[in-house]
């Protein structure tokens, strides 16, 4: 083909070359995805690049050049024409492409990942339109401290401008190199050096001197960030937010965790406040789906006749935590005025004590104008001095309405709920039906450790096992007490006709061999299950019992009752239940 011919056919090469520009625009106008390149000058400028010297001949690929020296108006992002004056010149071009000579290098900067033409984007417009995936280049590097890829947009800019801030400011690209610090969105950057300011201002009063700011900033990142981010790892949570990076989320959390602790007026775990993240804004299908059936039924179910968690979520959830060794580090403790001795309190500042953790008061009134009234507040604040006395951080909040239904919501951010019980349900249809207590041990997601008469130093457990699935969860918490308390654990196993006690014997032993505990196994013949267990616990000097809760459905347990109810109607000891 001539010359000539070759040059026609490029002509009509740019035409359309020129149409696809202009369809693009329509689209990006009803989009609003930008498809301008980049000004490499606006970009240097911005990341404070500086241009290096050392100019080197190789393959670059044509998706990686995001922008022009001095003619980012002229082209697309993809490099199609946008000017007809461009006609002749980008026709010269493509004709050229069929000589034996072929065209010569273009000229490029580099920043990070991505290209900038500094001389032949006619060149890279044309290979575009022939769809080459490498172009030939003359490459300069520029170097800057942020890197930029392939896919970044004008708006992100100002991203990487905040990010280059934070490490001139933090130097924690040095300091940190394996640390990811990538953000996707404006405004994050700024926040995480208030962080570290606030982080700075505490170390110094609780270190009573002043801190340098390196010394903050490496505090920050090893006790406050990574930890965080190693709970993101170990829950999984980035699966549910794949658009998030690691600074979002752990931003995310932090402020979730400041929210719900404004709102329970109690000081809450970042492990919880992961986790009740996750749960309330994850989008899987599967959590949304749960979520709404259990909204309505809810709605429609009355509270005795409701079933709680299933059996062994709670372990799961503990099993999720990082560098926690204490399965107990936080406390629920209902604080009622009719608890005169403060028994509730006490045990929990036992518990609180052994397992070096805090205490979270909960006081429930019936309406919203006797929050704020004497009664009250005079309870928090006594509260909170026995706790000071004690030396046990322990906080108290207020709140009205039901109060099975309060300590069900606020037993999520806590670990074990304590309460006193005065007047255990009665062996009745009509207290079963409305018994607030009943309604907390089936529905709460956690262990509740119930005092009736006495407080117990918890130095000798009796544990009544029957191998349904909640009993296997006290077999497991026992396991638990026994070996990080160093405390004595006998075992009650009850022959009756619906379990083969040998194989009950055979399977507790050997869980419990496994974690080297000695145990006294005991075995008794049938009969009175609640009566055996009691006295089995007072003719072996066992200070508190556990057992798993309600096993049956809820509305068998409403109508015939269980033993869990007769052994708390009886019980002088306290009763630790498991899910």
């Amino acid at each position: 083909m001539s010359m000539n011919n070759l040059f026609v056919h490029a002509i009509n090469d740019f035409k359309k070359a020129r149409q696809k520009a202009a369809m693009q625009g329509i689209l990006a106008r009803i989009t609003g995805k930008p498809t301008e390149l980049l000004s490499y000058e606006e970009v240097r400028q911005q990341l404070r690049a500086i241009e290096g010297s050392k100019t080197v001949l190789r393959d670059i690929p044509l998706d990686a050049i995001v922008g022009s020296v001095g003619r980012s108006k002229d082209f697309t992002r993809n490099f199609l024409p946008l000017t007809d004056s461009d006609q002749d010149r980008w026709a010269r071009v493509m004709a050229g492409t069929a000589s034996l000579s072929g065209l010569p290098p273009i000229e490029v900067y580099q920043i990070g990942e991505v290209f900038f033409v500094f001389d032949g984007n006619h060149r890279v417009s044309v290979a575009r339109e022939l769809e080459a995936n490498s172009i030939q280049a003359y490459v300069r590097e520029v170097r800057t401290r942020v890197n930029i890829t392939p896919d970044i947009q004008p708006d992100d800019l100002i991203t990487k401008a905040e990010e280059l801030d934070f490490f001139e400011h933090t130097q924690l690209d040095k300091l940190k190199p394996d640390t990811d610090f990538r953000t996707t969105h404006p405004g994050q950057y700024p926040v995480l050096l208030e962080h570290i300011e606030v982080h700075r201002y505490f170390m110094g009063l609780d270190e009573k001197r002043d801190i340098s700011y390196e010394e903050a900033v490496l505090h920050w990142h090893d006790e406050v960030y990574s930890p965080i981010i190693e709970i993101i790892w170990e829950r999984g949570i980035l699966r549910h937010f794949p658009q998030r990076t690691e600074v979002e989320l752990y931003l995310w959390i932090s402020q979730h965790r400041v929210e719900l602790e404004e709102a329970l007026n109690w000081q809450v775990g970042t492990a919880e406040a992961a986790g009740d993240l996750e749960y309330r804004f994850s989008k899987e299908f599967s959590l949304r789906f749960s979520r709404l059936i259990s909204k309505i039924y809810d709605a429609v179910t009355p509270d005795a006749l409701e079933d709680g968690p299933a059996p062994g979520l709670w372990r799961e959830e503990t099993q999720k935590r990082v560098n926690q060794e204490n399965l107990f580090a936080n406390a629920l403790v209902l604080v009622s005025a009719t608890d005169g001795d403060w028994l509730a309190l006490e045990q929990s500042i036992i518990l609180a004590k052994r397992e070096e953790g805090q205490i979270q008061g909960l006081h429930v009134v019936n309406t919203k104008d006797e929050i704020d009234v004497e009664l009250p507040l005079n309870l928090k604040a006594e509260f909170e001095e026995r706790c000071n006395l004690a030396e046990i951080n322990g906080q108290m909040a207020i709140e009205s309405g039901a109060v099975a239904r309060i300590v069900c919501e606020r037993s999520h951010w806590t670990d074990i709920i304590v309460t006193k019980v005065t007047y255990p349900t009665e062996d009745r249809l009509s207290a079963r039906f409305g018994s607030g207590l009943r309604t907390m041990i089936r529905r709460c997601p956690r262990p509740m450790l119930v005092v009736r008469e006495q407080v117990s130093e918890m130095k000798h457990a009796l544990l009544a096992y029957n191998g349904t699935p909640k009993s296997k969860e006290a077999l497991y918490l026992a396991a638990y007490l026994a070996s990080k308390w160093d405390i004595q654990l006998s075992v009650l196993l009850i022959e009756h006709e619906e379990v083969d006690v040998d194989a009950l014997y055979a399977e507790a032993e050997a869980y419990l061999a496994k974690q080297e505990l000695r145990v006294n196994f005991i075995r008794h013949e049938s009969g009175e299950r609640s009566e055996i267990i009691l006295n089995t616990a007072k003719e072996n000097v066992c200070d508190f019992i556990l057992m798993g809760g309600y096993k049956s459905s809820s509305v068998v347990e409403v109508f015939l009752g269980s033993i869990v109810d007769e052994v708390l109607r009886e019980t002088e000891i306290p009763l630790l239940i498991c899910r």
